[in-house]
């Protein structure tokens, strides 16, 4: 079996439109949650989100690819040549037939999906665009990755509502630690913050009206946001062989299902997905030091997480650090394990550990370190990063400082 490496990173999220300016926010503690900008916001009880602020698609896309490309599709792509170009990979030959990319999402098309139902039933139209359909698909990100790198391999897109990423980054690993090939492209993207993405949500009861604060007493919901985050997972002795920079090594992963209720979570589901990625990776407890919560600042999850935690690695739980920073960046849905991927990065090579933003009075069933408010210096050799959807779907993976 092969030892998997990440060799490249790329994001655009709330907090940054690169891995650079995505970690100096997280270091510093900013929030990226605001306002939302979109058309009828006024409609919508809950207005804040961690939106992607001052984009301008035209400036990255001609008009022939935005005819194509859905909001999380170009996030998708500018976040891909992010990573692909940090890693200084080529998709030519061999390489080029065996190489892939897997890539985790929710939602779709959501804004595609939303501007053709106000064409039809609100403003009467009997045409929509012919591109349409490819525009909105699930896929449809994945697709352009690889018709835009030349990756030929094993390539489709994972949906499992908020762990969607990492199931993708999971199953990423897996092909280039069972030898299938030597790379992958991996990682998520979502963009749910137009009207009707935000009026579903609403529907749920779970969002937040003035704030993300995991962890926190006084929380009362999650903040949605949108965004991508992609990796370059590659074979160890591939990326030695080539002088490629480590940024961290992928040591194992987890998944289980909850198999009892489709919003409520389970502490024993969790639990079962954080102790069996330990198990894959030949992690023992005292070796982690940083976990990445899933941490929606829903009273339901933190206090679930936190107990999952606890039973799993006991008395080790006093030491360890849990963080969770959707309290900057918000819920990115399907791309939300991707994006907080770069902090468990960020924690192994830099020695930095994202705070949770926004903590405000403490909660005896949330009784853990959370990093509060405030970024920490700390060396960390073993990270975790937790993701548990909704539909008792759960996915966590196990890195490494690379030695």
């Amino acid at each position: 079996m092969k030892r998997v490496v990440i060799t490249g990173a790329g994001t655009i999220n709330a907090l940054g439109t690169s891995v650079a300016t995505t970690l100096e926010a997280m270091r510093e503690g900013r929030s990226g949650i605001t306002d939302l900008e979109f058309r009828d916001v006024e409609r919508l009880s809950i207005r804040i989100g961690g939106q992607v602020r001052e984009y301008d698609p035209a400036a990255a896309f001609n008009r022939q690819q935005l005819a194509l490309y859905d909001r999380f599709t170009q996030f998708t792509l500018i976040a891909a040549r992010e990573a692909i170009a940090q890693s200084g990979l080529e998709f030519t030959g061999d390489l080029a037939t065996k190489a892939g990319v897997i890539l985790g999402n929710s939602g779709g098309g959501m804004t595609t999906l939303d501007e053709n139902y106000r064409t039809v039933y609100e403003d009467g139209k009997n045409r929509v665009h012919p591109f349409v359909v490819p525009k909105l698909m699930n896929n449809a990100a994945a697709s352009h990755v690889s018709m835009e790198y030349n990756l030929k391999g094993p390539s489709y897109t994972v949906s499992t509502a908020c762990a969607s990423s990492n199931h993708a980054m999971a199953q990423a690993f897996q092909m280039v630690h069972g030898g299938i090939t030597p790379v992958m492209v991996t990682g998520g993207s979502e963009s749910m913050l137009c009207f009707g993405g935000v009026k579903a949500w609403e529907g749920l009861r779970v969002m937040s009206k003035d704030g993300c604060r995991p962890f926190s007493a006084n929380r009362n919901g999650m903040v949605q946001g949108e965004g991508a985050g992609i990796f370059v997972f590659e074979d160890y002795d591939h990326a030695r062989k080539r002088g490629a920079e480590i940024l961290a090594e992928v040591a194992g992963y987890a998944m289980s299902s909850d198999a009892s209720d489709i919003v409520t979570p389970s502490k024993q589901g969790a639990a079962r997905a954080i102790a069996g990625a330990l198990h894959d990776a030949r992690i023992n407890l005292d070796e982690v030091g940083y976990i990445n919560a899933h941490g929606t600042g829903t009273a339901a999850n933190d206090k679930t997480e936190c107990a999952a935690v606890a039973d799993v690695f006991g008395q080790h739980a006093d030491r360890l650090m849990i963080s969770s920073t959707k309290s900057m960046h918000g819920h990115l849905i399907g791309g939300t394990g991707a994006v907080e991927l770069l902090a468990c990065i960020m924690a192994l090579r830099d020695g930095i550990i994202a705070p949770t933003i926004g903590y405000q009075e403490p909660d005896p069933e949330c009784a853990l370190d959370v990093v509060p408010n405030e970024a920490r210096e700390a060396r960390v050799d073993v990270a975790l990063s937790n993701a548990f959807a909704f539909g008792g779907l759960n996915a966590v993976l196990a890195l490494r400082k690379i030695a």
